[in-house]
C-alpha cells in the first residue's frame, strides 16, 4: 500500500504532494473495470425482451397468416404490444429484472416459465371477454407461446454469461469507502454483510481519529486514513459511494465533513441503521434493508450517462462532419500566418480532476505559447497571432475539441476545462473560490451554461470566476439533455455579444 499517487487535488504544478496512498489494484480490485449500472442493465434487458416478443409474434403472423388477413385485423398488432408489455410487467412483479435473477439462471427459469404462462393466460382471456377469438388464429398463438418460451430461455442464457462474466471483473458492484471507525461502523459493517443482494464492496474506511484511536482495520477492511486523505483517494481511484458512519444526532460534525468532500463526484449516503429517530420508508434509500439518508447524489448516472453519451457522440459527430470545411479553412489560415504546427495540445484538468488533453487550434506566436496558461491573455496581447485574434474571439480556437468529445475526453455541454495554472486576480481559481473542484463532478465541454450567460474570456477580478462557477454548479444541477440543447442552440449568438474573449 505505499504506492503514491501522481495526481495532486490543486492545479498547481510547481507544487509536489506526494501522497501515500494505495490503488484500488492493491486492495484487490480491477482498477480498470468500470462500473456498469446495474440499472441500466435492467432496463436493456427490459427492451430487448419486449421487442424479442412482439417481433417473434409479428414474424410469426407474417409467416402462418395470409398477408392481406394480417393487414385487415388490427387486433393481431394489439395483440403483439399488448403481450410483450404484459410481459415485461409480470417479469417485473416476479423479481426477474434483478441482477441476482440474471445471473443465477437456472434457479430463474421456473419463474419466467410462470410469467409467460400467465401471460398469454391473460392474452388468452382478452381474447374470448373482447369476442376477437375467430379473427385471431389459434395456431399462431400456439406457435408463439411455443417459440417465444424457447427465445426467452435462449435470451435469458445469454444474459446470464454475460453478467456473470461483469460480476467477475467486479463491474456490478459499487465501489464504496466508508467515513467513520468505531461501534457504529462495526454494526454498519455487520449490517451489510448480511444483506444477500449486497451490490457494494468495501474499499476501506476513513476516519479524523484514525490516527490515535483505531487500529489498522476494522472487520478486516482496511483503515485508509483522514478526510484529507479520503479527498485525495477518491481523486486517484474512481469509486461510486461513500458512506459517513456517523450519528444522525451529530449534525455538527456531520455538516462540517460534507463541506469536505460534497465536491467529490460520489453517491453520499448517511448511515442511518442505528438511529433511533426513524421516519418513513420513502424517506430513505436503501441497501439491502439497511436505510440510508441521501446527501448527495452523482449528478449525472445511470441512464443519464447513456443520454449523454450517445447525445455528444450523434451530435458530435453531425458537427465535425458540418463544421470540417470551416476548420480546414482555419487550419490554412493559421499556417500561412505563422510558423508552427496548426493545433495546440493542452493539458488541463477534467471530470474528477483527471488530466486530459485538450486540443485547440493554435493562436499565439510557438515562440511565446503558455502551456499551463499562467499569464492571462489580454487585449492586444502580442503573444496572440493576427489570426488567433480572431479565432480566439469567434471561438473557432475551440473547434478541435470534437475529436476530444469523440474520443470521450469532453462533453459538448459541460463546465470548461481550465488549464493547470488559470489564475483570477494573480490566484489559482481554487484558492478564490470555495468548493471550486465540485464543477469537476461532471466531465467538462466546449461550451456550457457560463459561456452563454456571458462569463467566458479573460478572468482578472475574483468576480468574473466565482460567477462562472457559480453558473457551472447550476448546469451539474439541473441538467437535462434539454438544457444541453439549449446551450448549444444559444452558443452562436452568445459569441456575438461577449466582449471580454481576446
Amino acid at each position: 500500500m505505499s504506492q503514491a499517487c501522481a495526481r495532486s487535488n490543486a492545479p498547481d504544478s510547481a507544487k509536489s504532494i506526494d501522497i501515500k496512498l494505495p490503488r484500488l489494484a492493491d486492495l484487490g480490485f480491477d482498477a480498470k473495470a468500470s462500473l456498469i449500472s446495474p440499472r441500466v442493465v435492467s432496463g436493456m434487458v427490459r427492451l430487448i425482451e419486449f421487442f424479442v416478443i412482439a417481433i417473434l409474434g409479428s414474424d410469426i403472423a407474417l409467416i402462418y397468416v395470409r398477408n392481406a388477413d394480417l393487414l385487415a385485423n388490427w387486433n393481431y398488432f394489439f395483440a403483439m404490444f399488448a403481450t410483450a408489455l404484459i410481459a415485461v410487467a409480470i417479469f417485473q412483479v416476479l423479481g426477474l429484472y434483478r441482477i441476482q435473477a440474471f445471473t443465477n439462471y437456472m434457479r430463474n427459469l421456473p419463474r419466467l416459465l410462470f410469467g409467460w404462462t400467465i401471460t398469454f393466460a391473460l392474452l388468452i382471456a382478452a381474447v374470448f371477454f373482447f369476442k376477437v377469438g375467430p379473427e385471431l388464429s389459434r395456431g399462431w398463438l400456439i406457435i408463439w407461446y411455443v417459440l417465444g418460451a424457447l427465445i426467452l430461455l435462449a435470451t435469458r442464457f445469454t444474459t446470464a454469461i454475460v453478467t456473470r462474466n461483469w460480476a467477475r471483473q467486479g463491474r456490478l458492484n459499487r465501489r464504496a469507502v466508508i467515513y467513520g471507525s468505531g461501534k457504529e461502523c462495526e454494526k454498519l459493517l455487520n449490517a451489510l454483510e448480511r444483506q444477500p443482494e449486497n451490490d457494494i464492496r468495501i474499499v476501506g474506511i476513513f476516519d479524523d481519529r484514525c490516527g490515535h484511536r483505531t487500529s489498522g482495520e476494522i472487520c478486516g477492511y482496511p483503515v485508509l486514513g483522514t478526510s484529507e486523505k479520503l479527498v485525495d483517494f477518491v481523486r486517484c481511484n474512481r469509486l461510486d459511494l461513500l458512506i459517513i458512519s456517523i450519528p444522525v444526532v451529530a449534525e455538527t460534525r456531520v455538516v462540517q465533513l460534507l463541506k469536505r468532500l460534497w465536491i467529490l463526484p460520489v453517491d453520499i449516503r448517511l448511515a442511518a441503521h442505528s438511529a433511533k429517530l426513524r421516519f418513513r420508508s420513502r424517506a430513505y434509500s436503501f441497501i439491502g434493508s439497511v436505510p440510508m439518508i441521501d446527501l448527495y447524489d452523482k449528478p449525472i448516472a445511470d441512464w443519464d450517462t447513456v443520454t449523454k453519451w450517445t447525445f455528444d457522440k450523434i451530435v458530435g459527430t453531425l458537427a465535425l462532419i458540418a463544421l470540417s470545411p470551416v476548420m480546414a479553412l482555419v487550419a490554412i489560415a493559421i499556417k500561412l500566418d505563422s510558423k508552427g504546427p496548426v493545433l495546440f495540445r493542452q493539458k488541463r484538468y477534467g471530470y474528477n480532476n483527471e488530466l486530459v488533453e485538450v486540443l485547440k487550434f493554435r493562436s499565439m506566436y510557438t515562440s511565446m505559447s503558455d502551456i499551463n496558461a499562467a499569464k492571462l491573455v489580454t487585449k492586444d496581447d502580442p503573444r496572440v497571432t493576427p489570426v488567433g485574434r480572431f479565432i480566439r474571439k469567434t471561438s473557432l480556437d475551440e473547434l478541435p475539441q470534437l475529436f476530444n468529445v469523440l474520443m470521450g475526453n469532453l462533453s459538448l455541454v459541460g463546465p470548461r476545462p481550465h488549464a493547470l495554472q488559470a489564475k483570477a486576480a494573480d490566484k489559482l481559481y481554487n484558492d478564490v473560490v470555495d468548493g471550486y473542484f465540485a464543477r469537476h463532478k461532471v466531465k467538462p465541454g466546449i461550451t456550457g451554461w457560463a459561456q452563454i450567460n456571458g462569463w467566458r474570456g479573460e478572468t482578472d477580478t475574483s468576480e468574473k470566476i466565482e460567477k462562472r462557477v457559480e453558473h457551472d454548479l447550476y448546469y451539474i444541477e439541473n441538467w437535462s439533455v434539454f438544457l444541453d440543447i439549449y446551450i448549444l442552440f444559444k452558443t452562436p449568438m452568445s459569441l456575438l455579444t461577449t466582449q471580454n474573449a481576446y
